[in-house]
């Protein structure tokens, strides 16, 4: 039986910041990185939707990888993400990934059939990365079948790690626990939005963007049991999910906005194309940031 992953917390997902150019300002990567880790947070995603990784090249996924474990230096793990538009793609990633020292990486394959994806899956396994996280999303159903998810757990010992992301969230994460005598690790990524319940039922790890001093915050006051505590900080910061969490896009916008304004990235740029950030949006934005501020703020100083 494997040993369940030590990994509780909060693994961020980095935003990439642009310049006025447009180029990746690696410094203001260097400089979120330190900030979280200072916050406590367990780990690290990058590059991935969040990133805006579709619009990133190659060499730019590559310098990411390679400037967020510079910056962490192996103090907490760091995931690679390796979605590709082909399966080669995803594999010719994955090995530079491997070249570079990441050697926990975030698979995210298409979905046709069981045997079609037990096969790309264990082509990638086969490269040899130490840890595999693999992405469970479905935006509209429960995702990967769960014999499909334990048969992988049980053939592939590299594979440790399942990123649900799926509607509704809950059911699955407690379904994958119980199939796997909780050997799984389970993590949530935009179910951050149900923290709560995922802690309840015993998530290990979530993977949101940003507010990375309040995440963190909620997630060691529940785990040791200062619960009420948790759920009232959950609480205040519950507008600033129920806004953000309308689209991906607006999210991008809405927490590089938010670096921006803590002066950790230069500009609040993001790559085209990408829905539109009005006015309107940007002056709900500015009030919510004021939020997190002083939230985070309280935090730092007690």
């Amino acid at each position: 039986m494997k040993e369940l992953l030590p990994l509780h917390g909060i693994v961020t997902v980095l935003n990439t910041p642009f310049t006025q150019e447009d180029q990746i300002a690696y410094d203001a990567l260097l400089t979120n990185v330190q900030d979280a880790l200072q916050a406590g947070v367990a780990g690290f995603l990058v590059p991935a939707m969040a990133s805006e990784v579709q619009k990133l090249s190659y060499v730019e996924k590559l310098s990411m990888v390679e400037t967020v474990l510079e910056g962490v230096n192996g103090e907490v793990p760091v995931f690679a993400g390796t979605a590709g538009a082909a399966l080669k793609d995803s594999g010719k990633i994955l090995k530079e990934y491997l070249g570079l020292g990441c050697n926990h990486v975030l698979i995210q394959l298409p979905y046709s059939t069981h045997d079609q994806f037990k096969c790309d899956f264990f082509s990638l396994a086969d490269l040899g990365p130490e840890v595999i996280m693999l992405q469970d999303w479905d935006a509209q159903g429960y995702g990967l079948p769960d014999d499909l998810i334990m048969e992988l757990f049980d053939e592939v010992p590299s594979f440790r790690c399942l990123k649900v992301e799926t509607v509704p969230a809950g059911v699955k994460y407690s379904r994958m626990l119980e199939l796997s005598d909780g050997q799984l690790h389970i993590s949530g990524g935009w179910a951050v939005s149900q923290m709560p319940e995922g802690l309840r039922r015993g998530v290990h790890a979530f993977m949101p963007t940003g507010m990375h001093w309040i995440y963190t915050k909620i997630f060691s006051d529940y785990r040791k049991g200062a619960v009420e505590q948790a759920i009232e900080l959950f609480n205040l910061v519950l507008p600033v999910l129920a806004f953000s969490n309308q689209h991906l896009d607006i999210s991008i916008h809405f927490f590089k906005r938010l670096l921006w304004r803590q002066g950790i990235y230069p500009t609040p740029n993001v790559r085209e194309p990408i829905l539109a950030f009005d006015q309107v949006h940007k002056e709900i934005s500015d009030a919510l940031i004021e939020r997190i501020i002083q939230i985070e703020n309280r935090i730092k100083t007690t």
